[in-house]
């Protein structure tokens, strides 16, 4: 089952990534496996990380905002940008989750 899912990073004038391929290594999937496992999909959640950007990948992250707090959104986000493609940027960045909810 896949799950609506806007993400949004950034870096200074931000970048949006929303539903990506599941040619994406299999990020599309880690989505849906991270919502099911932490979150209630029915509800709808904002969340901030901030992580190290480094070899295209997230790394030491932390949860500096979470609007749903105790709904298991947050471990959802972290276990997302465990997969969350950065591309060739590096250095810390804010990375915000929205959960739209409904599904």
């Amino acid at each position: 089952m896949k799950y609506p899912i806007a993400i949004a990073a950034g870096i200074a004038g931000s970048f949006f990534v929303a539903q990506a391929a599941s040619a994406a290594g299999g990020f599309e999937d880690q989505m849906g496996r991270c919502l099911q496992q932490f979150a209630n999909t029915r509800d709808a959640a904002q969340v901030m990380l901030e992580c190290n950007a480094t070899d295209g990948k997230l790394a030491d992250c932390k949860v500096v905002d979470n609007s749903a707090a105790g709904k298991g959104f947050d471990k959802a986000a972290m276990c997302i940008a465990e997969k969350l493609p950065m591309g060739a940027k590096t250095g810390t960045v804010k990375v915000p989750f929205r959960f739209p909810g409904g599904a």
